[in-house]
């Protein structure tokens, strides 16, 4: 049939993880996709598994940033992509998380993700 494609993309890869903890205890929320950038969050059409995200509002998810909140504003909450979500680059994506385990920073896929150090983590255990 002209015109149909297939992609694939899977349910993760979850090699940045030391391990399976924290992963029987993910919630859902919703991808901003306006806030995030293709080239650097889903280059391949797909949010990735492990991608390190702000879920302060479970209702408009943004990419992480190590900074703190405005005054005011909630304190920014890490959590990572449980599997990998597809993208149009358009429409919000509901997609579910991970709230607490062991990460292997290097292993995360987000170029220069590193350990937060300005708001701290304490669900998380960093790794190299």
């Amino acid at each position: 049939m002209p015109g149909l494609q297939t992609k694939t993309y899977g349910t993760g890869d979850y090699s940045w993880m030391l391990n399976t903890d924290g992963l029987d205890e993910a919630i859902s929320g919703v991808l901003d996709v306006s806030s995030f950038t293709a080239a650097t969050h889903y280059p391949d059409g797909y949010f990735p598994c492990g991608l390190p995200v702000n879920i302060a509002d479970r209702s408009a998810v943004v990419p992480w940033s190590d900074t703190a909140a405005a005054e005011g504003d909630p304190d920014p909450v890490l959590a990572f992509l449980k599997g990998d979500f597809k993208t149009d680059g358009s429409e919000d994506v509901d997609a579910a998380f991970i709230l607490r385990g062991n990460v292997k920073t290097a292993k995360v896929p987000l170029s220069g993700f590193a350990a937060p150090t300005t708001v701290p983590q304490p669900r998380f255990t960093f790794w190299s």
